[in-house]
């Protein structure tokens, strides 16, 4: 389908006001009554040498530095960025909940499982987990119903984390 140059022209105003080519689909079809697929906006935009804008990710949260300052030096070949003066006191203080909670791999994997492993909580209860095909996250309690704290859960994720990407996972 040929257009006109102002409807070119306004399909490259679409474009710059970071329109989806969905949107430009549909807004083609209710102002020029031009119907086209997908695929053919896709060649359009292509023909016009114009290329979508993507939506800008939100910022990534800064989270709190990891144990193990050095490993970032091994892995990166960069020195770690020196914290303000008024941050460095609470550096090496570690996350409430996370100083007890321990994370070990299985030399054998659990059947149906990627990689598996043992946790031990802050406040002494233990529990399996696993990682199964799929990329899910599963840990069974030694005590049924229990359920560890919100601090010891993110320092589970993170500890087991870190474990991980010594294994090379």
């Amino acid at each position: 389908m040929n257009l006109d140059e102002a409807q070119r022209q306004q399909v490259a105003k679409w474009i710059e006001e970071g329109l989806k080519l969905s949107e430009i689909q549909s807004k083609l079809a209710s102002e020029f009554g031009v119907r086209m697929t997908y695929m053919e906006v896709r060649f359009l935009i292509d023909d016009l040498k114009l290329k979508p804008k993507d939506k800008e990710p939100p910022p990534a949260p800064v989270l709190p530095k990891a144990a193990g300052a050095g490993a970032e030096t091994a892995v990166t070949g960069k020195q770690p960025t020196p914290l303000p003066d008024d941050e460095a006191d609470f550096a090496d203080e570690p996350l409430p909940g996370s100083a007890n909670v321990s994370v070990s791999v299985d030399q054998v994997t659990r059947p149906g499982a990627l990689v598996s492993g043992k946790v031990s909580f802050s406040d002494g209860q233990s529990a399996d987990w696993y990682l199964d095909q799929t990329g899910r996250l599963g840990v069974v309690a030694k005590q049924q119903g229990y359920k560890p704290s919100q601090a010891d859960i993110m320092a589970f994720q993170t500890e087991l984390q870190n474990q991980l990407a010594r294994m090379g996972y």
